[in-house]
C-alpha cells in the first residue's frame, strides 16, 4: 500500500501556503514592535493635533469637527500602516533575502503577496478599532448604526489594502526600506492633506479645489463619512481606483518576475535586486 499523502488541488496549496506565509508575517510583526507602534502614534497624535490645536478654528457647518474628523483619520491611518509596515517591511524582506528563499521553496506564487495582504487585513482590524477607541473618546460619534458602520470599516480596509498592494509595487520598484519610506510617506501625506480629509474642500483655494477634486482619497473619505456620520454620498466611490490600479501595477509584474518570463522589460527585475539563478 502507498504511503504518499494524496496531492491537494493547487488553489487548496495557495490557500494552505499563503497561511503559513501569513502567520509568519504576524509574527515577525510581533518581534518588531515597533513598526506596529510607528502607525499607531501616527494616528493617534493627528486626531489629537487637529481635534485640539486646529478643530477650534477650521468650520464645518451641520457636523461636529470630531464626528467630520475621524473618517480623514481612519484613511491616514491605514494609508501610514501601508507605508511603514506593508511597503517597508516587503523592502526588508527583499534586501534580507526573504523573498529568494521562498521562490526556492516548493509554495504557491501567489501566496507570497496574497499573504502579505491577508496578514496586514488583520493588522488593520487592530488599527481601526483603536483608533474607534481613540474618537470615540476626543467626542466622535457614529449615527448611521451598526450596519452602515460595518460598511464603513469594509471600506476602510479596502482603501486600506489597495494602498498597501501601491505600497507593494513600490518596494519592489525601489529596492530599498529607505527609499520605500521617504517615498512612501511623500505620496502619502500628499494624498491625505490635499484632500477633504481634514478640512472642506470649500475653504481651500480654487487651483488646490481642482486637485482635490482628483485625488482618490478625497473620494474615499467623503465615501467613509456617509455610513458613519450620515451625508451625501460621492458621485463615485474612491475604492475601485487604486484597486485596479495598485492591482494592474503588481500583480502581472510579480508572476512574471516569480516565473523568471521577461526578466528584460520588468524595471525591477534586476539580477543585482532579485538575485535570479540559472
Amino acid at each position: 500500500m502507498s504511503t504518499n499523502p494524496l496531492p491537494r488541488a493547487p488553489a487548496m496549496v495557495a490557500v494552505h501556503d499563503t497561511v503559513a506565509i501569513s502567520r509568519r508575517n504576524l509574527r515577525r510583526l510581533g518581534r518588531a514592535p515597533n513598526l506596529l507602534l510607528l502607525s499607531l502614534t501616527t494616528g493617534v497624535l493627528f486626531v489629537l493635533l487637529f481635534r485640539y490645536v486646529f478643530g477650534g478654528a477650521i468650520r464645518t457647518p451641520g457636523i461636529s469637527y470630531a464626528d467630520y474628523l475621524m473618517p480623514g483619520a481612519f484613511i491616514l491611518t491605514v494609508t501610514a500602516s501601508a507605508v511603514t509596515t506593508t511597503g517597508v517591511g516587503f523592502a526588508e524582506d527583499l534586501a534580507s533575502g526573504a523573498i529568494d528563499r521562498f521562490r526556492s521553496l516548493p509554495i504557491a506564487r501567489s501566496a507570497v503577496l496574497s499573504a502579505r495582504m491577508l496578514s496586514d487585513a488583520v493588522r488593520l482590524l487592530l488599527l481601526i478599532a483603536l483608533m474607534t477607541a481613540v474618537g470615540f473618546a476626543v467626542g466622535f460619534r457614529i449615527h448611521t448604526g451598526i450596519g452602515p458602520a460595518l460598511a464603513g470599516l469594509a471600506l476602510t480596509i479596502a482603501f486600506g489594502m489597495a494602498f498597501s498592494w501601491a505600497m507593494l509595487y513600490l518596494a519592489l520598484a525601489s529596492g530599498t526600506a529607505e527609499a520605500t519610506q521617504a517615498a512612501g510617506q511623500t505620496l502619502m501625506f500628499l494624498l491625505t492633506f490635499l484632500s477633504s480629509a481634514f478640512v472642506p474642500l470649500a475653504t481651500m483655494p480654487g487651483w488646490l479645489q481642482a486637485i482635490a477634486h482628483a485625488n482618490p482619497v478625497t473620494y474615499a473619505v467623503d465615501a467613509l463619512r456617509a455610513p458613519l456620520v450620515g451625508g451625501p454620498r460621492p458621485g463615485r466611490c474612491c475604492s475601485p481606483w487604486p484597486v485596479r490600479q495598485a492591482w494592474s501595477w503588481c500583480s502581472p509584474r510579480w508572476r512574471s518576475a516569480a516565473t523568471g518570463a521577461d526578466r528584460g522589460s520588468v524595471p525591477w527585475s534586476r539580477p543585482q535586486t532579485w538575485r535570479w539563478r540559472a
